[in-house]
C-alpha cells in the first residue's frame, strides 16, 4: 500500500507500518482529541516501538511518504 492509501485508515482509527521496517517499529497511529492544560491540540502521528518510551510522535520523511511497503495491522 502507498501512504496516500494508508492515511485514510488511519483518520478512521487503524493502525499501520512499513514492511521495509526492520527494527524496533511495531505501528503507526493517530491521536485524537488530544488536550494539553485544557486547551484542544491538533491531531497528530504516534509510532510505538519496542524500546523504552515505547511512544514518540511519528514525523514521516520523504521516504515514508512515497514508500509503497505499507500495511495495515492489528
Amino acid at each position: 500500500m502507498t501512504f496516500e492509501e494508508v492515511l485514510p485508515e488511519l483518520k478512521k482509527g487503524k493502525k499501520a507500518v512499513r514492511t521495509g521496517w526492520g527494527g524496533s517499529e511495531e505501528y503507526i497511529f493517530v491521536v485524537n482529541d488530544d488536550t494539553l492544560n485544557g486547551e484542544a491540540i491538533n491531531p497528530y502521528l504516534m509510532i510505538r516501538t519496542k524500546e523504552e518510551p515505547a511512544l514518540s510522535q511519528f514525523m514521516p520523511t520523504s521516504c515514508d511518504v512515497l514508500a509503497e511497503d505499507w500495511k495495515l495491522v492489528d
